[in-house]
């Protein structure tokens, strides 16, 4: 067992280094600490903190204060320990081990009760961790040790909070609020945002009429006016004072006619239940807001027969005249009701019967349209008809827009979506392709047609296709990682999988997966920031999004492709399938069997080349050192070939089981990796 560094020219400042020298000596300091002989321990301590990179490495600090400690050196073993203490919590922070930091806080307080940074510091952890009762204790040390301190007031309170005692943390917030200095009419927004942030713990009290006299007691001080008349207007209606509501969304309305929420919210102020009467609502709104599309498109949800009729066609017209592409999506919803579907196929089938025969939407008498009214109407049948999966129809009425107008994107993006649901991903991928190379500058088309040849398995092409709009110098796939483009690497995790490579397929969960990791991570910043620029409602919300944050649709897409895959490799592993292949060789001909040898080579020489590069690397660690906190490259060989896929799977299906268990996807593959473990009461439970 070595005593002594190694020369400088052969030093390793890496863990390994760690294990390979200082471990030694640490156990040394650690066994003349137990068997008190005091000076040896010194001399290792010094042994080891004489190494520039290890000069503030927490423990041995620590245990060389202890050392002088028990030889009476007080003040300096203080020290040493209050440095060590300080330099191990931000290792474990840096390496993102908060259950360990909070250790370490915990045992740093034994040596100093009433340190403001121990306690701050370990506020944050607790709150990150959603330690809830121990953020509560923290938060009251710190108020007591600052009680002048805004952030101390307002961190004990949002702890009371998000422990669902609301009153007590009304009562800390007004108790604080007494203490501000109100003789001022300065317009002070950081007192309007406690202000309502007041209001919200009231309202989630569930006392509405206290909400609604603190609301009308502070409106002035209050600077977000559409939030607070909002509020106003949903306290009115929840304490049943309808025509004080509705004054509130009338105001609300004049400001925004585009609002559906507020005509939902005006139909239950005015207690209106009967069509007739919502329809009249909406119609003298159409009169006051004639260019506002909410009231001529809301009233086609409840309304029937005739009057739909006439009502579809007045929002139908406009659209066609003027040219609008989403006009089908903007009805698609209504496609639910079959006599509604017959009666806008007919409406969109008399537009141009008028337009071939009249050159008018309304037949005989009518306003002359332009040439590009027929062309809408084409673009408008072929998803009408697309939608209700008469392929033929629509193709038809396609290809008729495409020969009217050779050029227009909508329509071959309109004919990729007809191919594509007719189940010929290659030629949708193709018509796709063609929207995209008539406008090269858009990047929305650009993104659908890298879709659409994900979708056609064509990952290669799809990488090119979005490589015009990322970073040059970077791979298209790379650099679409670092931006978090979670829709790309969805996609292209599945046509991996459906081409079998599994492992590079898992590479993509995992990528998504670190991106939710680091959102999560992200949140830490905000702790404090929040605090103190007193953006506390938002504060709250962003918890309690991060609570349910692995819900989002784009990880249970990522989980399900890696489940499935891992269930596949426990059902055939990679190494099975490989000897498959190796046995299946035989059958082949002499030509054929020269170029699999062939490729076995080229696959064997780049694996050596592979290892030297890694060992190159290990040997240079001086010149090009590495980033220890930096997570491990992914590697998808590694990832195919794991020896536990279904313990694997389990990781991606706990959130799932947590977050989605409304959905019947979460419950079936829960079963298939619990039969496949022998589970039987899990299975029952899934069932």
């Amino acid at each position: 067992m070595p005593t002594t560094l190694p020369p400088k020219e052969k030093r390793f400042y890496s863990r390994e280094s760690w294990v390979a020298f200082s471990l030694p000596l640490f156990g040394l300091l650690q066994k003349c600490y137990e068997h008190k002989q005091y000076k040896n321990g010194l001399k290792f301590a010094k042994q080891i903190l004489s190494n520039p990179k290890f000069s503030e490495h927490g423990e041995t600090l620590a245990m060389k204060g202890l050392t002088l400690n028990c030889l009476g050196r007080k003040e300096e073993a203080y020290e040493f320990v209050r440095r060590g203490l300080r330099n191990d919590l931000k290792s474990h922070r840096s390496d993102k081990k908060y259950d360990e930091a909070i250790k370490c806080y915990r045992n740093a307080l034994k040596w100093d009760k009433e340190n403001i940074q121990i306690l701050r510091d370990l506020s944050l952890l607790q709150i990150q961790m959603r330690d809830l009762e121990g953020y509560r204790e923290t938060r009251y040390q710190l108020l007591k040790l600052r009680p002048g301190q805004r952030a101390s007031w307002i961190g004990y309170a949002i702890s009371y909070h998000l422990l669902k005692d609301y009153d007590t943390a009304f009562t800390i917030l007004e108790e604080f609020r007494k203490t501000q200095n109100m003789s001022s009419p300065k317009f002070d927004i950081e007192h309007g945002e406690l202000l309502l942030y007041q209001n919200m713990v009231l309202r989630e009290a569930g006392r509405p009429d206290k909400a609604l006299d603190h609301l009308m007691k502070y409106e002035e001080l209050m600077h977000d006016k559409l939030v607070v008349r909002e509020i106003k207007g949903s306290l009115f209606l929840e304490l049943s004072h309808f025509k004080e509501a509705e004054k509130v969304f009338k105001d609300l309305l004049r400001r925004n006619p585009e609002n559906k929420a507020y005509y939902q919210e005006m139909e239950k102020s005015l207690q209106l239940e009967n069509p007739d009467d919502r329809y009249n609502l909406y119609m003298e709104y159409t009169e006051s807001f004639p260019r506002a599309q909410a009231p001529k498109r809301m009233p086609l949800t409840f309304t029937k027969g005739e009057t739909f009729a006439r009502l579809v066609d007045n929002y139908m017209r406009p659209a066609i005249h003027k040219g609008v592409p989403p006009l089908f999506n903007n009805i698609r919803n209504l496609y639910t009701e079959k006599d509604k579907v017959k009666i806008v196929e007919n409406i969109a089938l008399g537009y141009l019967d008028n337009l071939n025969t009249f050159g008018t939407l309304t037949g005989k008498g009518g306003d002359l349209e332009p040439p590009t009214a027929v062309l809408w109407v084409y673009h408008f049948l072929a998803q009408h008809f697309d939608h209700l999966r008469d392929s033929k129809k629509a193709m038809e009425y396609i290809d008729k827009a495409l020969e009217h107008t050779p050029t227009l994107i909508e329509a071959y993006m309109v004919k990729a979506r007809i191919y594509k649901h007719g189940g010929d991903m290659e030629k949708a991928a193709h018509c796709m392709d063609d929207a995209r190379s008539l406008d090269t500058a858009d990047r929305y088309v650009n993104c659908k047609c890298a879709k659409y040849q994900l979708r056609a398995n064509q990952v290669q092409k799809a990488e090119e296709t979005c490589g015009l709009f990322t970073r040059e110098g970077v791979g298209a796939a790379d650099s679409l990682n670092e931006m978090q483009c979670m829709w790309f690497q969805t996609e292209s995790g599945y046509a991996l999988k459906r081409l079998g490579k599994l492992g590079e397929a898992l590479k993509k969960a995992h990528e998504i997966e670190r991106h939710f990791d680091e959102i999560t991570e992200d949140q830490f910043d905000f702790h404090t920031y929040c605090m103190r620029k007193m953006t506390l409602r938002a504060y709250v919300r962003l918890l309690r999004l991060e609570d349910i944050l692995r819900s989002h649709r784009f990880y249970f897409k990522a989980a399900k492709m890696a489940i499935e895959c891992y269930v596949r490799l426990h059902d055939k592993p990679l190494a099975a399938c490989d000897e498959d292949d190796e046995a299946g060789s035989s059958d082949l001909s002499a030509k054929d069997l020269k170029k699999l040898k062939s490729k076995q080579r080229r696959k064997e020489k780049k694996a050596q080349e592979s290892k030297k590069a890694t060992s190159d690397i290990k040997e240079n660690k001086e010149e090009k050192k590495t980033d220890p906190l930096k997570e491990a490259p992914l590697e998808s060989d590694v990832l195919g070939r794991v020896p536990d896929p279904l313990d694997q799977a389990l990781k991606f299906l706990r959130p799932l089981q947590n977050l989605a268990s409304s959905r019947i996807e979460t419950h079936l593959m829960a079963y298939e990796v619990f039969i496949r473990k022998s589970k039987l009461l899990l299975m029952f439970t899934v069932c």
